[in-house]
């Protein structure tokens, strides 16, 4: 008896995913729990285990191809043989280019005389609930779109795709004189010589959401981004002095992290704007912050998110920062992971970066960026002294967030982390 693979649940507005990699071919072993496929969507990618042992029987689904929520992927076969395929006429069309065709234009040829004959049926699928969200925001028509999804469906992807080529608008009930279109920038062709040595690839799906939301926030939000430095000499005096004793005691390593979430959670208190977010008219404000970490993968920026940061000590926020970004690494974050997010943490001092301005991530209203900690002469009771500087900046919606509360906000960070004690006494 055969066991079917089927997309699972993905989490909450996740409706659709590509097939990013199969692990296993058809006649492969397989153990249960063992990973088949590697589903990629628009937030995390999620590999799909084998619900029982077997040998893969068949694929029905290929690497590329975009997927619903509960769509049959492939089967498992009992035993140590694979199953005969169970759909030989798609078997037959895929093995054979010639039959392949000759299904297509007959296919086509009973579609025109079935019209002809007045036959109601449907040339495609309705719309995946995502793209016919797309399709209604941006007054798009179905029959101006190429769907790309198994019988034509069109999928979110597909709406993205001819919005950036400029699809054109359906007219509206009341007409109004349309302001010209904005020029799409097109790619001029490269010389003979430089296309030979260029690779087209395409974009998944995690890294077109990246690029989407960034634009997205950029174009919504009134983005300001105020600066200052912070002293780490008594932070790393402490995390020197106690490192051995914490990690023997709670088994994680003590890093900088872990400081200055507490940090962050300390400034959200007296500064609740910079934790709230708009909704329409309103503003949200949340009586609790859950914190993104910024995590830099092969596969693009993932922002795990530290639930409950404020209700932890600095051991418990390491741990969960360390497992979040253990499993951002290893591909093995959940949709649950990423979402909820009131604030985030961006530490580009890991990659050497010394000053920036992040970009929000929204509908969030603050982020704080992290640098590269480098000794620098400062005055300190009128002597120059050399100490270890970190530049902080603070990016904000200026919609919600006044300029004095982000500095007040920023200086709170910095006044948490050159005394550290404040935050163990709460202060």
């Amino acid at each position: 008896m055969a066991t079917e693979i089927r997309v699972p649940t993905l989490g909450e507005s996740v409706t659709e995913a590509t097939i990013g990699k199969w692990f296993k071919k058809v006649g492969d072993a397989i153990a249960v729990d063992e990973p088949l496929v590697e589903l990629e969507t628009d937030k995390v990618t999620v590999e799909v285990p084998a619900a029982a042992a077997g040998t893969l029987g068949e694929i029905v689904a290929k690497e590329g191809e975009t997927v619903g929520v509960g769509a049959l992927l492939g089967s498992i076969s009992a035993g140590g043989a694979a199953a005969p395929a169970t759909k030989p006429q798609a078997v037959s069309q895929a093995s054979s280019p010639d039959a392949a065709s000759t299904s297509k234009q007959a296919a086509a040829e009973t579609a025109k005389i079935a019209g002809d004959a007045g036959a109601v049926e449907p040339r495609s699928m309705p719309p995946a609930p995502a793209a016919a969200k797309l399709i209604a925001e941006n007054n798009l028509s179905v029959d101006q779109l190429s769907g790309s999804g198994k019988r034509g469906q069109v999928l979110k992807g597909d709406v993205l795709d001819a919005i950036a080529k400029g699809a054109p608008s359906q007219p509206a009930e009341t007409p109004k004189a349309a302001p010209a279109p904005a020029p799409i920038a097109v790619r001029a062709p490269s010389s003979g010589d430089d296309a030979s040595r260029e690779e087209r690839v395409r974009m998944t799906k995690l890294r077109q959401t990246i690029a989407r939301r960034l634009k997205e926030a950029q174009s919504t939000a009134a983005m300001l981004t105020t600066f200052n430095e912070v002293d780490m000499s008594a932070v790393m005096a402490l995390r020197t002095k106690y490192k051995d004793v914490f990690e023997k005691k709670h088994g994680v390593k003590l890093g900088f992290m872990g400081f200055f979430t507490k940090a962050v959670t300390h400034a959200l208190k007296e500064i609740p704007a910079v934790n709230a977010e708009i909704d329409g008219t309103d503003i949200i404000y949340k009586n609790f912050a859950h914190v993104g970490v910024a995590v830099g993968t092969e596969k693009g920026l993932v922002v795990p998110v530290v639930r409950d940061a404020d209700q932890m000590s600095i051991a418990e926020i390491e741990k969960e920062i360390g497992r979040l970004g253990i499993a951002a690494r290893d591909g093995k974050l959940s949709v649950a992971d990423m979402q909820g997010g009131t604030f985030t943490i961006s530490n580009g001092g890991v990659y050497g970066s010394l000053m920036s301005t992040p970009i929000l991530n929204a509908p969030q209203s603050g982020i704080l960026g992290m640098h590269k900690i480098q000794d620098r002469p400062v005055v300190v009771g009128g002597q120059i002294v050399i100490r270890p500087m970190m530049y902080l900046a603070l990016s904000y919606d200026h919609r919600i967030v006044d300029g004095k509360e982000a500095v007040t906000f920023l200086v709170r960070v910095k006044e948490s982390l050159e005394d550290p004690e404040r935050l163990v006494l709460d202060l």
